[in-house]
C-alpha cells in the first residue's frame, strides 16, 4: 500500500494551526507553525493569510529551506461577481500574493470567493444566490484572473468552493465549472467544505476529473453539521463548535477520495486543512502528527 498514491503530494497549512488572519493574538507565532509542521512530518505548506509568514522572499526561502519545507500555493479572496469595478482592488491583493508564491517556486494560487455572510457576526452581507448577471461577472472575472495570473506569474488559479460563499453546493460548483474554460480556471476541491455544503467529493472527482487541480483534505463532524444546518449557523461559529474535525472521525472518508484522485493520473497536491480558529496553542501539533500517520495508512 505504501506507494499506492504516488501521484498525491501531501502537505499542511497555517489553517491547521488555527491561523485565519495575518496578525491575531489568538494565533501561534509563524516560527512555531513552521517548526511544528516540519516536526509533524509534512514537507509541503501553503502561505496562509498574506502577511502571516514573512513576505520577503529571501527571508521566507531561508526559513522554509532550513526546515526542509516547500511551498505549494498562496491564497486570495475576491468578490469578482460584483463586476469589473472589483478588478483593481482584487489585482492589488493578487499581485502581492502571486509574486511571493512565484518567488517560492510554487505553481498554484488558491482563490476563495468572498463571503455572503460575515463569518464572525453572521450579518448577511449579500443574497446567497447570485443573479444571472452576477454569475456572468463571476465566471468571466475568474477566467480573466486565471489568464492574467498565468501570463504574469506562471501560476495556475484553483477556485476553492467554500461554505457561506456563492460557490458552495454541488449545483453551484457544477454551474461554475460548466460555464468556465478549463484552460483558464480549475478547482481546488476542499473535501470538508464540499461535504459541509452537501456535496460528494468522490462523485465530483469522477465526473469533473479534468477540472480538479488541487485538493484540500478536511472532514466534517456529521452531528455538529446537522445542527449547524438546522439552525443556520454561520461558518465562523460553526468552526468554533468543532464542525471541522480530525480525520478519520468525520466525513467524507478520505481513503476513497485519495484513490479517486490517484486514478486521474496527474500529480496533485493534497493539503490538510483542519479549520480550528481559535484554538489552544498546544492543540494542533498532536493532531497534525496523527493526521499524517493516518494519511500514510491510506497510502499517501
Amino acid at each position: 500500500m505504501a506507494h499506492a498514491l504516488d501521484r498525491i503530494r501531501v502537505g499542511s497549512a497555517p489553517d491547521s494551526w488555527g491561523v485565519w488572519f495575518p496578525d491575531d493574538p489568538q494565533q501561534v507565532p509563524w516560527e512555531r507553525f513552521l517548526d511544528e509542521v516540519a516536526e509533524a512530518g509534512y514537507s509541503w505548506i501553503e502561505l496562509g493569510p498574506y502577511g502571516y509568514l514573512p513576505t520577503d522572499p529571501a527571508r521566507l526561502t531561508d526559513e522554509v529551506t532550513k526546515r526542509n519545507l516547500k511551498v505549494s500555493a498562496g491564497t486570495i479572496f475576491c468578490g469578482l461577481h460584483r463586476g469589473p469595478s472589483e478588478w483593481d482592488s482584487t489585482w492589488e491583493q493578487v499581485s502581492n500574493v502571486a509574486a511571493l508564491t512565484q518567488a517560492m517556486d510554487a505553481k498554484h494560487l488558491v482563490v476563495i470567493p468572498s463571503f455572503w455572510r460575515d463569518d464572525k457576526t453572521a450579518e448577511i452581507l449579500e443574497p446567497p444566490e447570485l443573479t444571472t448577471e452576477q454569475w456572468r461577472n463571476l465566471t468571466t472575472g475568474m477566467e480573466r484572473l486565471g489568464r492574467e495570473v498565468k501570463d504574469r506569474y506562471g501560476l495556475d488559479i484553483v477556485v476553492h468552493p467554500h461554505a457561506d460563499t456563492h460557490i458552495d453546493t454541488e449545483e453551484h460548483v457544477e454551474r461554475f465549472l460548466d460555464s468556465t474554460d478549463s484552460g483558464a480556471v480549475n478547482l481546488c476541491l476542499d473535501t470538508g467544505h464540499y461535504a459541509y455544503c452537501g456535496g460528494d467529493s468522490v462523485k465530483l472527482i469522477e465526473t469533473y476529473g479534468e477540472r480538479i487541480g488541487y485538493l484540500h483534505l478536511k472532514q466534517v463532524d456529521p452531528e455538529i453539521l446537522a445542527d449547524v444546518v438546522k439552525n443556520e449557523v454561520p461558518f465562523g461559529p460553526a468552526v468554533a463548535r468543532g464542525v471541522m474535525c480530525e480525520p478519520p472521525a468525520g466525513v467524507p472518508e478520505l481513503g476513497p477520495v485519495l484513490t479517486a484522485a490517484q486514478k486521474l493520473g496527474v500529480d496533485l497536491f493534497a493539503i490538510v486543512e483542519q479549520d480550528m480558529y481559535p484554538c489552544e496553542p498546544d492543540k494542533p501539533l498532536p493532531i497534525a502528527v496523527r493526521t499524517r500517520k493516518f494519511l500514510r495508512s491510506c497510502g499517501a
